[in-house]
This record gives structure tokens, C-alpha cells and sequence, in this order.
């Protein structure tokens, strides 16, 4: 394994747990009907280091599935990005994949034994470099774009939380909601009934704190700013800088209590099919996402699905299925959908077989609890399946995230928004030790540290958005997050100059 400070061998409570590349990894099928209870099982964890749970949500989407637990890591790969000067945690990843115990079970697992945890956002700047652009300036004449010469301000780094946080996991809990069975992962020995229940059922469980905000929700941009920073947008794609901008808000409160029951609260609320849990030393990670980012399979199999254009619910049947039908049919959300579609062929390309990269499905419509989203699907062929670790460095962040062209708008964000985005935006998920992968797009994600909640919210920009509604989206976004979080404590006291969102979406920031 690589001498780094960022690799770091991790001594779990378990004495016998070593990422010793001799051990072999097997399963064991245990009843559904005792074993399926994923919120109870993983409770006991849920303020332990390096816990995580990768889930499903309870949701009817057609990629929901698995429920996977995960605790007691053998070894970790974890650091900000100035730790990492020198040591390119791609390499580092396959690597130590490379030594890790094979997995020789019976079952076919889509957890077998790997690397699980997140990329942050930020962790592009280990891939690219990414300078604060220059402003464009407006102008009435196309062919003579021209930019300020002051010097851009750079998006302020202020959160303390590791920019890339993976464990490396030989045990798992793997819930196999719509076949109804579920399986342990455990190193050959551990399999017996009395070390999987000291593993998976301790004796003593440690009581679920309240959470509650002690402040109301407050962004990091009023309306107004929000507004003159699309403008901004506008000068820049008018400028031929770019096609399209994703621009985010960050929201913030003080927050008191267990971060678990945070989790469960939203999860409850978005049942969302990317969802995931994440317990570090530095804080917390809640996800409700429902976006895919890249899945592979043990043939080399590729999927991403990239998620641009969106349309808020409606209470009434009838009114909801016209703004499903809307979005559907808008040009301006299939052309903004097009070009993510676009970059991701080209991401893909650069990993893939020539000639394997196809869009099976163009322009679909997938409906979750706040929102109608459309969704594509493209396809691609790994000439091996541990290619994914490349194909995640070559794709990584997701253009879905960023605009296109990529680095140009990742540049054009770190001038425009005042902090970095951490864990939002990048990608939570695991990659098995054989290549198969699953990874979302960190969207609808939650950073908790330093008794601080954290939640951003954005969207795409292009020449032909409307800035009224495209502020409105990212209120429509997180209506299902910032008010449920705010309802679980009906005292909060209101930061001056802020009003919590409604349960509509409706902006309050003014």
C-alpha cells in the first residue's frame, strides 16, 4: 500500500480486521424478516467515525434497491485538498483496492468489499485547476466580448471538512429490498452466528439525542445578489466563455442534537434512491439525493444519468401532471439537458471502448417527493471493469453540477459564489475492489460540523433563463429539507433579516 499521510491505517474495534490482501471475503444469507430493518440496525452506529449507510430510502424509484451498512473501515484515504499535494488519491484508490481482499462468496453482492465514502466537490481542484475567472463584461457586440481586469475573488474556504472521505469496508450489511433477502460481508471466519451478531447487534446502544435548529435557515445571497450574479451568468455565455452555469446558494443554521435524527426526518420526506448517511470525526453528511452519477458492473458495464431541468410538485393531480407534462415538452430544459448530455458522452468517451458510448434514453421524466426532474441515460463499455476508478477521475465532478464546458464553468462558479461547495456536488457511493461501482451526484446534501447545518441549492443557467424563476427553482428544491428540519424544533428563533422558508418554496430571503 502507498506510504501517505492521507492513507491511514485505521484500527477498528474488531482486533482481527486487517486489510490483509491474504483474507478472503464470503456471505452469508440471513432472514429478511429479522435483518430488513434498516434504520434499527444502523442506529446503534450512527455516532461512530467512519459509519456509513448507503440507502435506498424506503423509495419506489426504479433504482432503488439496496440498503448497504457499513462500519469499522480496515484502513482510510481521507484529507483535504492541500494534504493531497503529490499524492494523487486516484492512483492512491486503486492501489489500495488493488491489495484488498477478494471477495469469493456465493452471493452476487453489489457491495463486496472496497472503498466507500465521498469525493467532495472540491476534490476537482485535484484534477483541474481551477482559478477564478475574470468578469465579462456586457456588451452589445457579440464579436468583442471583454473581461475586468481586477482580480477575481475566489469562493472562501470555510468548512473543516475532509475534501475526500473514504473507508476501505471488509464487513457489510447489504439489504436486498425488492428480492427480500439480505447478506453479511465478512473476512472467511466471521460468518458464525456469534460474530455477526457481536459485529451487527451490540449488546449496548448508546439513546438518540432531539435535534433541533436554535436559528432559523439564512443564505449565504440575498434575492438581489442572487440576481446580479445570473447577470453575470448572462455576460459570460454572451461572451462565448460558456453554454451553461450551474449557480448555487448555500444555506446555513445552528443546529443542536443528533444529526441521526436529522437524517431520518428528511429521509422520510424525499425517500429519495441516492440516499446516504456518513459519520466522520469532522461532522456529518446527510444526502437525499436522486441523481445516479456512474455505475459500473463487474463486466465494465457503464450508467450515468444526469438530471437537468426541473418543475415543482403540485398538491392537485391535475396541476401537477401539467407541470410533468411542461417540462417534458420545454426546449429550454431540453436544450439545457442536451448539453449535459453532451459533456457526459465526452467525459465517458475518454475511459470507454470507442464506439460503446449510446444514450438509450433521452429526455425522461422521474418524479420525486418536491419535484418532476428530466433525466437522461447514457451508456458506456470499460475495456476492464477497474477502469472505473479512471473513468470516475475522467467524468469527476459531474457536469450536471458545473455546466459545460466544464472547467470553464467551474471556474466561472469559484468567482461567483462566496464559499466552496465541500461534500455538495460531489459524489457519494463505493467502489468494490473488482471495479463494480454505484455513485450519486451530491445534490440535495447536508453537511453538518461545528454545531452547523449546511445546505446548498442551485441550478443551470443558460442564454434564454429567466432569473425570477431560475431563484424560485433552488427555493422549489429544498422545500422538502429546510422547512422539515426547521419543523422538528417549533421554537426556532429568526436570524435578523431572514424568514424560513414555507412549505411551497417560496423564497423568503428578500
Amino acid at each position: 500500500m502507498p506510504s501517505s499521510p492521507l492513507h491511514r491505517q485505521h484500527r477498528p474495534a474488531s482486533a482481527n480486521a486487517t486489510c490483509d490482501a491474504s483474507h478472503i471475503l464470503l456471505s452469508r444469507e440471513l432472514p429478511y424478516a429479522e435483518w430488513s430493518h434498516t434504520l434499527a440496525l444502523f442506529a446503534p452506529f450512527s455516532s461512530q467515525p467512519w459509519s456509513m449507510l448507503l440507502d435506498s430510502a424506503d423509495s419506489e424509484h426504479v433504482n432503488s434497491r439496496y440498503d448497504i451498512l457499513l462500519r469499522q473501515p480496515c484502513t482510510v484515504l481521507c484529507g483535504r485538498v492541500a494534504d493531497f499535494a503529490g499524492n494523487d488519491p486516484f492512483t492512491q484508490l486503486q492501489q489500495i483496492l488493488a491489495s484488498f481482499p477478494q471477495y469469493q462468496g456465493s452471493h452476487q453482492l453489489p457491495f463486496c468489499g472496497g472503498a466507500a465514502g465521498y469525493f467532495g466537490y472540491d476534490a476537482g481542484r485535484l484534477i483541474e485547476h481551477i482559478a477564478p475567472a475574470h468578469r465579462a463584461r456586457t456588451t452589445a457586440v457579440a464579436a468583442a466580448p471583454t473581461h475586468a481586469d481586477d482580480k477575481p475573488q475566489a469562493a472562501a474556504d470555510d468548512l473543516s471538512m475532509p475534501d475526500i472521505a473514504l473507508g476501505f469496508y471488509q464487513h457489510a450489511l447489504i439489504i436486498d429490498h425488492q428480492m427480500r433477502r439480505c447478506y453479511v460481508l465478512a473476512p472467511q471466519g466471521e460468518l458464525d452466528d456469534a460474530s455477526i451478531d457481536a459485529f451487527w447487534r451490540p449488546q449496548s446502544r448508546q439513546g438518540e439525542a432531539d435535534f433541533y435548529l436554535s436559528s432559523s435557515w439564512q443564505s449565504n445571497m440575498n434575492k438581489a445578489q442572487y440576481m446580479q450574479k445570473i447577470q453575470q451568468i448572462h455576460d459570460h455565455l454572451d461572451a462565448g466563455d460558456c453554454y451553461q452555469i450551474n449557480l448555487a446558494q448555500r444555506f446555513a443554521a445552528p443546529y443542536q442534537g443528533d444529526e441521526w435524527v436529522a437524517y431520518k426526518a428528511l429521509r422520510q420526506a424525499n425517500k429519495a434512491p441516492f440516499s446516504a448517511f456518513i459519520k466522520l470525526a469532522e461532522g456529518s453528511v446527510i444526502s437525499v439525493s436522486p441523481e445516479r452519477f456512474l455505475q459500473t458492473d463487474a463486466s465494465g458495464k457503464v450508467q450515468t444519468k444526469p438530471i437537468k431541468g426541473t418543475s415543482p410538485r403540485h398538491p392537485d393531480p391535475e396541476q401537477d401532471a401539467k407541470a410533468r407534462d411542461a417540462l417534458l415538452q420545454s426546449p429550454k430544459d431540453q436544450a439545457e439537458n442536451l448539453m449535459i448530455v453532451d459533456l457526459l458522452r465526452n467525459d465517458l468517451s475518454r475511459v470507454c471502448l470507442p464506439g460503446s458510448v449510446k444514450v438509450p434514453e433521452l429526455f425522461a421524466i422521474e418524479s420525486f417527493a418536491a419535484v418532476h426532474h428530466l433525466v437522461s441515460t447514457i451508456e458506456g463499455q470499460l475495456a476492464t471493469p477497474t477502469d472505473s476508478v479512471a473513468l470516475l477521475k475522467a467524468a469527476f465532478p459531474g457536469g450536471s453540477i458545473t455546466g459545460a464546458p466544464k472547467v470553464s464553468a467551474m471556474q466561472i462558479i469559484e468567482s461567483l459564489e462566496p464559499h466552496r461547495r465541500s461534500v455538495y456536488c460531489g459524489s457519494i457511493g463505493y467502489i468494490n475492489q473488482n471495479g463494480s461501482s454505484d455513485t450519486n451526484i451530491a445534490i440535495r446534501t447536508l453537511v453538518a460540523t461545528k454545531q452547523h447545518m449546511y445546505c446548498w441549492a442551485g441550478g443551470g443557467i443558460v442564454t434564454d433563463s429567466e432569473a425570477e424563476s431560475e431563484y424560485q427553482e433552488t427555493f422549489d428544491k429544498v422545500k422538502q429539507i429546510l422547512p422539515v428540519l426547521a419543523d422538528l424544533n417549533s421554537n426556532i428563533v429568526p436570524l435578523p433579516g431572514s424568514t424560513m422558508p414555507s412549505t411551497s418554496g417560496s423564497q423568503r430571503y428578500d
